[in-house]
Formats: C-alpha cells, sequence, structure tokens
C-alpha cells in the first residue's frame, strides 16, 4: 500500500483524542495546528464521542483502538491509532519543521523509529539560515502571479535566486587562500 502525503488544515475543526496523560505531547500538537480538541478518556469513549470529528487520534489499548477505528469507519473519518497501524487510516509521521517549513517522514506506520531519525538528520542537514529561503521563495510566488508566470519556469528561477543569496568569494580572497597551499 503506498500512502498520499497530506497536509491537513486543522484550524477551527473538531479532533477527538482518546487517551490518557501519555497523550499530552499528540493533544500540544493538535492544539498548535488549532484544532479544537475534545479529549475522550479510553475507559469512557462511546462511538457518539467522535460524530461532529474530522479527525480522530487515539491512544488507548488496541482493543480501544479498534473500537475507535470502527466507529471512525462507520463515519467517514480518519483515525489515527498511535503505535497500531491496523487500527489506523492517518499516520502521524516525523515532522520536521522550521522557518515555515515542514517535512513530513512516513514508514507507513511500520518503523516509527525509523522516521525519527530520519526527522533529526534531516533537520541537520537543512540550512541554518532557511528562513532567507523561504522569504525569496515567498516574494518570487508574488510576483510570479502577478506576471502569470508558467509554472514550470518557476523552479529554476527560484534555484538562481536562493544561489543568489550566497555572493562568490572576492577574488582576493581566493587569491588569497591559494597562496596558503
Amino acid at each position: 500500500m503506498e500512502l498520499l502525503p497530506l497536509f491537513l488544515n486543522l484550524e477551527g475543526r473538531r479532533v477527538v483524542l482518546v487517551g490518557d496523560e501519555r497523550a499530552a505531547a499528540k493533544r500540544e500538537m493538535l492544539v498548535r495546528a488549532g484544532a479544537d480538541v475534545r479529549d475522550v478518556r479510553p475507559e469512557a469513549f462511546q462511538d457518539a464521542d467522535i460524530d461532529d470529528a474530522w479527525l480522530v487520534v487515539s491512544f488507548a489499548s488496541r482493543d480501544v483502538n479498534a473500537r475507535v477505528a470502527r466507529a471512525a469507519e462507520a463515519r467517514r473519518i480518519f483515525v489515527n491509532a498511535v503505535d497500531d497501524p491496523p487500527n489506523a487510516s492517518a499516520y502521524l509521521g516525523g515532522v520536521v519543521r522550521r522557518d515555515g517549513v515542514t517535512i513530513a517522514i512516513s514508514t507507513n506506520g511500520d518503523a516509527p523509529a525509523l522516521a525519527g531519525l530520519l526527522r533529526e538528520g534531516l533537520d541537520e542537514v537543512l540550512p541554518a539560515d532557511l528562513v532567507r529561503w523561504m522569504d525569496t521563495a515567498r516574494s518570487l510566488r508574488a510576483s510570479w502571479k502577478a506576471r502569470n508566470t508558467p509554472v514550470d519556469e518557476r523552479r529554476p528561477q527560484l534555484l538562481d535566486a536562493i544561489v543568489d543569496l550566497y555572493p562568490p568569494a572576492s577574488a582576493p580572497a581566493a587569491a588569497s587562500d591559494r597562496s596558503k597551499q
């Protein structure tokens, strides 16, 4: 099975979180995304708890996750069952967020530890001044839209603009470097 990478706008939308205090990090992530989070204790879960949800995150036992998954499937609601791929229809992967850029990594729920390692590695290799890249891209996008620049011309223009952020070393400095050899 191949998953569809997707970023959701949860601003003001109901997300039901089935879990206890161990789900605090998931709750915080959902709140940061602007979701209207409704907390439900696993032992108190009823199918009707998810009636008005856009998404359900279940951080519970496999039995509870299975009940949540059945209720969500019947209502056509995606469910993330934490560390329980058979009871999930949505998977939360490793995420790198920096300066307006979000990179998500998925292992289809099969290897979350690997997704975490990849997330850490990508975070290390991203440029320290990524915000300059984003500012450049935003500025260019506005001008492209104003000029109706064809999509296939945009990426090469962006690459040129990012390269231009880094002026080449001056000639005297380069000559000085050669004299040290």
